[in-house]
């Protein structure tokens, strides 16, 4: 897939950095030539000889390099890589970025560049989160460049912990190979499909709430539908990321997968991915969690009395993005998982969640559909219902990608 390929990496100035040298490994493994610019900030975290021993290419740092200038050197690094990747993209670079600021030879490369651009963000979640952070993402993403990560999970600072992890090496590397992929589709002559340009938010699996470091409060699903979900709307050409508690599933193709385990971690994680143009809140998010759990495993103490379990109510994903005041993606699709008045539940979930579309289904253990391969769905909205017949999973989301695609196309949130 990558054979032949060239590849030039910005390498932006953070403790994330030392992410790329896997980065450069796991390219150069499939055949991609990589050449690097790092900041001035860069390499205090990896050294350009680790970097250049890993290319196999001269490292290049400096704007004014009389040698490389001589033939307008940063102008020529922009021109001659099939796609630039931006590793770690810190905020500092992609506020440069989404203004048009260039003060050294990595934004100049940035600007001057008529090649596809895939950043790759790490900093701090305050930062990510932070509104400026945000706008200069959404500018970024309206001007075609693409976004892997970031994920969610602990930081290098002591005690903090969120969304602003470095995506994996793979998942880049993922990321470039469905950059790649989506090209030769279209160089075969494939019509672009009908979400080409549009950008998904889905929500996936289950979240485990922790009790105490071994025990944690949970449900049966198993992501199956909203894993199939993303990769549905993936064929059809949307630009995916998909939220997703723990699950035992690969990774849909195409799609970005940003990890969490808890419903506020699920809740930040996609708070993070928006704007989007849709969002798919399939997860099955745990309604309660503890309200403390403890550093270290609850003990029996001979009573035969169990612990107290003090339980507070878990963030309400979808109504938060259904009702944002500001970024409310123009569709939202929510799921309900009951066991008996399906459709009862699901409009009344319509309006008081903010969703424009409600997908219920009968979760009864006799209908075997956590943890199983088919699917039962109702389409709620405000129209009417739609019973759909046992579906598989796959053909279920296909479907429902289809419906997502004529709605979005007809401009009907």
């Amino acid at each position: 897939m990558l054979k032949s390929k060239r590849i030039l990496l910005v390498i932006g100035g953070g403790i994330a950095a030392y992410k790329v040298l896997e980065t450069i490994r796991r390219l150069k493994e499939r055949g991609a030539g990589v050449r690097a610019v790092m900041t001035r900030a860069a390499k205090e975290f990896v050294t350009p000889l680790s970097v250049g021993a890993l290319t196999g290419e001269a490292v290049h740092d400096d704007l004014f390099d009389l040698t490389a200038e001589a033939d307008i050197g940063h102008i020529r690094l922009s021109r001659e890589a099939d796609l630039v990747v931006v590793a770690p993209a810190t905020a500092d670079l992609l506020a440069k970025m989404a203004h048009g600021l260039c003060d050294d030879l990595a934004t100049n490369v940035l600007l001057a560049t008529d090649k596809p651009v895939l950043v790759c963000p790490a900093m701090n979640p305050r930062m990510w989160s932070h509104a400026a952070t945000r706008r200069n993402a959404a500018t970024l993403a309206a001007d075609g460049v693409r976004f892997v990560g970031p994920n969610v999970g602990a930081m290098a600072e002591r005690g903090e912990s969120g969304p602003g992890r470095l995506a994996e090496p793979m998942e880049i590397v993922a990321a470039v190979e469905a950059f790649f992929a989506d090209g030769a589709a279209a160089a075969a002559g494939a019509a672009p499909g009908p979400l080409s340009g549009r950008t998904a938010l889905v929500t996936s699996g289950p979240t485990h709430e922790p009790i105490d470091p071994v025990r944690y409060i949970a449900n049966r699903s198993s992501g199956k539908q909203g894993h199939a979900v993303a990769a549905a709307l993936a064929r059809l050409g949307a630009r995916v990321t998909l939220v997703s508690g723990p699950v035992t599933l690969p990774d849909p193709p195409g799609v970005t997968v940003v990890r969490v385990e808890t419903a506020r971690q699920m809740l930040e994680a996609s708070l993070s991915a928006l704007p989007v143009d849709v969002a798919v809140m399939a997860a099955a998010v745990a309604d309660w969690r503890t309200a403390d759990a403890p550093d270290a495993k609850m003990k029996k103490d001979g009573s035969g009395r169990p612990p107290a379990l003090a339980l507070v109510e878990n963030p309400d994903i979808l109504a938060t993005v259904g009702h944002h005041p500001s970024l409310r993606p123009a569709l939202v699709v929510g799921f309900a998982a009951e066991t008996g008045d399906v459709v009862a539940y699901a409009r009344a979930k319509l309006a008081r969640k903010g969703a424009d579309l409600i997908c219920a289904n009968d979760v009864s253990p006799a209908e075997g559909v956590f943890g199983g391969d088919a699917n039962t769905l109702h389409l709620v909205g405000p129209d009417g219902v739609e019973s759909w017949p046992k579906l598989s999973k796959a053909e279920a989301a296909d479907r429902l990608a289809a419906v997502i695609a004529a709605r979005l196309g007809a401009g009907r949130g």
